[in-house]
């Protein structure tokens, strides 16, 4: 499902030129659950980020299903993200004025649906998540782990097959983590979704399929975690 050929990329600092990716490849399978590990710094969400279409590479391809969306316009990559991406953050990137089910609804502004449908989608997903019961609730209102259950629900919403999870888990406590981390297993095992899940927690990667971790703009691939 996904490919990434000698991919590279480097940001500016002043008149530096910082190289973050250097030359990197790797290949994903579709419905695979994939933990990205590594120190900080070492490129691991500036990677998601590119498999997102969020950013672009220097050089190099980025093929998923067949496609390099390196080579897609703003608008068409901006449109392709918003049918094929779901997106899960360390803290959350709910909009506070919102309630949980006008949350959940924004991704839906970029699709024609009607009113019912929309409705029918977004309740659906609150009550697969279980916040059926807060879905008029401000984020304010809900604790962090709900919070966390309501951005999975927006990153469900249009039906994405790729999901990527930018430290989802980094500011919930214990069982509110594990919580979060046994809903993506399911959502990988029972609907077969691919998730990539970026994180520093050796706990929260055995949760995953399978782990690389990042080093210096490289790859090195662990062998595949036992069921």
């Amino acid at each position: 499902m996904i490919e990434l050929r000698h991919v590279s990329k480097s940001y500016r600092r002043g008149d530096q030129r910082v190289p973050v990716l250097q030359d990197l490849s790797l290949k994903v399978r579709s419905g695979e659950f994939l933990a990205l590990m590594g120190p900080s710094g070492s490129g691991k969400s500036t990677l998601l980020n590119l498999i997102a279409g969020i950013d672009r590479p220097d050089t190099g391809e980025i093929i998923i299903d067949g496609r390099d969306i390196t080579r897609l316009t703003e608008s068409e990559l901006a449109s392709w993200r918003s049918t094929n991406v779901g997106f899960i953050f360390q803290f959350y990137n709910l909009i506070p004025v919102l309630t949980a089910f006008e949350n959940v609804a924004l991704p839906l502004q970029l699709i024609s649906l009607s009113e019912a449908d929309r409705k029918v989608r977004v309740t659906r997903a609150l009550e697969m998540v279980g916040l059926l019961d807060r879905m008029d609730h401000t984020p304010g209102e809900l604790s962090g782990g709900q919070q966390q259950r309501v951005a999975i629900a927006r990153a469900l919403i249009t039906d994405p097959q790729l999901i990527v999870a930018d430290e989802p888990t980094g500011d919930l406590d214990r069982q509110s983590a594990q919580d979060i981390l046994s809903m993506m297993s399911r959502l990988n095992r029972d609907m077969g979704k691919t998730i990539l899940m970026v994180t520093h927690d050796p706990k929260a990667a055995e949760h995953a399929k399978a782990t690389v971790h990042l080093e210096k703009g490289q790859l090195e691939r662990d062998a595949e975690h036992s069921a």
